[in-house]
């Protein structure tokens, strides 16, 4: 263990891990540990984390309302570059990781620490999230993770280490559902134990933020999202910040089966993994964003976003949000959003998102440039020298090739 540590601020839940960590730092650091709490709306009452901190003898302890910030400066920001990693994931926990640390290191400025710690294990993406963030944010930072550094290596240890220091558990805590969990706002995932195996489907009574779609409302729901520069700033014509409009999103979208997927997905640190998500707001939002911009982005743009738009997932996955190649693709889809600008209308139903209805000032779609009927604005002779000149190198070809 390090002996030039004096203070370590802990992203601290309150639960089992980081508080057998905590337990285990002040006893093999031999120094001040302040405790940090997120709160990124995971439904949790969030003050019992405070008194058990108490308990320890933590003085200083910071438990922060981030819900806003993280919709408006790391979800929104996502979602206007319709990022999906593996063509499927909204990346719900990837997104939150560098939030935390942020704010991380803001209270080792505020407070004069010089190490962060963090309770993500030694297999798994989040200790890349956090760690690439607090360096990019303070290069010179002192890091410590307990589950690459301690014997602790089951459940049953950490249970055992608990009991024998008095460190009291959540009741019924040995006889949760054999998953863990994460959640925030935009989702809530499940992964271990019975999921490991991904030929087995999950219990039907995993899911706590969407309805079975087979039991679903038989008649849909239909919800008019406003957008202005990419971003949704209203739910059926009303007002809403961020963390409150995709609240309700979250709320229609759960009670019509919306937003769950069953991945496995390849890990930055090499391996495969098979998690379950929750997604409601965030699955109708991405869908009603695309149709936004079906009728305000030139196409070229559109393409172009979407090419890049696999990478932007990963590298939000992978933890280089503070990256500048995140930055750079950011300015990038933001200059393409100046315009993305109107209504949509989508209909839930049964688990299914459908675009109903689409209107933009910006509208480039023009029906008397598209229509059956006759019109007056389009020559249809000019396609006949358009299709000739894109044939000219395929003609070339097959003529290089004696095709006759």
């Amino acid at each position: 263990m390090r002996k030039d540590i004096k203070k370590i601020v802990l992203a601290y839940s309150g639960g089992l891990d980081t508080s057998v960590i905590l337990k285990w730092l002040q006893e093999n650091y031999r120094c001040e540990v302040v405790t940090f709490t997120a709160d990124l709306g995971q439904g949790e009452e969030l003050e019992p984390a405070r008194k058990k901190a108490e308990m320890f003898g933590i003085k200083q302890i910071y438990i922060d309302d981030l819900r806003e910030e993280f919709v408006r400066d790391f979800v929104f920001p996502m979602f206007r570059a319709n990022a999906l990693y593996e063509g499927v994931y909204l990346l719900g926990t990837s997104i939150a990781r560098p939030l935390i640390a942020k704010r991380q290191i803001e209270i080792v400025n505020e407070t004069g620490a010089d190490a962060v710690a963090h309770g993500a294990t030694g297999k798994g993406n989040d200790q890349v999230r956090f760690e690439l963030t607090y360096y990019a944010l303070k290069p010179d930072i002192k890091v410590v993770a307990p589950w690459r550094l301690w014997d602790l290596s089951s459940r049953t240890r950490l249970l055992d280490y608990a009991e024998k220091h008095q460190i009291p558990i959540a009741k019924g805590k040995e006889g949760e559902p054999p998953y863990s969990t994460d959640a925030n706002l935009l989702h809530i995932s499940y992964e271990g134990k019975l999921l490991e195996d991904p030929w087995i489907e999950p219990p039907a009574d995993i899911y706590t933020r969407s309805v079975d779609p087979v039991t679903a409302p038989d008649q849909p729901t239909y919800v008019e999202i406003e957008f202005e520069k990419g971003n949704p700033v209203a739910v059926d014509g009303v007002r809403m910040s961020p963390a409150t409009l995709l609240t309700m999103l979250n709320e229609l979208g759960g009670k019509n089966g919306v937003g769950r997927i069953d991945l496995v997905e390849n890990r930055f640190v090499g391996m495969k993994s098979r998690g379950i998500y929750e997604t409601p707001g965030g699955t109708v939002l991405y869908h009603a964003h695309r149709a936004m911009e079906s009728i305000t982005l030139d196409r070229e743009a559109a393409h172009l976003k979407d090419g890049i738009a696999a990478k932007y997932a990963e590298l939000v996955y992978n933890g280089f949000w503070f990256s500048p190649e995140r930055e750079a693709l950011q300015a990038l889809v933001d200059k393409t959003q100046e315009r993305v600008s109107g209504v949509v209308r989508m209909k839930l139903w049964k688990g299914n998102v459908i675009t109903a209805g689409r209107k933009s000032p910006n509208s480039l779609y023009r029906l008397d440039y598209v229509t059956f009927e006759e019109d007056s604005v389009y020559d249809q002779k000019d396609a006949h020298g358009f299709i000739r000149l894109n044939a000219l190198r395929l003609r070339l070809g097959a003529m290089a090739r004696g095709v006759k």
